[in-house]
């Protein structure tokens, strides 16, 4: 089970810090291309949305890879889930219900994560 845990918070950081850099960092005009969703949100909350993200993929490996403050990592989980949640949301109020299965297999990985690191297989129990 940890090792299945690893694979998947390595990842989900991965595709977290990458989607998180880049609406943290892209003009919205940009992002506007590939992500139609920004067009309802203002530029700084497509920032911080992104910055949140960013977070959490760096918290989903390093506080449980370094030993400081490991319960960071399945709260870092818990918060990738709420932030599915307001993506689904967003995405069935816009009509773009095909976009939700994404979100939907995020959401069930970021679960596993905050079940794993909580539950299953606690920090020093591995």
């Amino acid at each position: 089970m940890n090792v299945a845990l690893w694979v998947v918070q390595v990842l989900l950081g991965i595709v977290f810090i990458g989607a998180g850099f880049m609406k943290s960092t892209q003009p919205k005009e940009k992002l506007q291309t590939n992500l139609k969703w920004v067009e309802d949100f203002s530029p700084s909350t497509v920032k911080v949305i992104g910055v949140l993200e960013l977070l959490a993929g760096i918290g989903l490996i390093l506080p449980w890879l370094t030993g400081i403050l490991p319960v960071l990592t399945p709260l870092a989980g818990v918060g990738l889930v709420l932030t599915m949640i307001g993506a689904i949301i967003t995405h069935i109020r816009r009509g773009e219900t095909s976009v939700t299965v994404v979100n939907l297999v995020l959401l069930a990985l970021a679960a596993f994560v905050a079940y794993g690191r909580f539950v299953a297989v606690p920090f020093g129990a591995a």
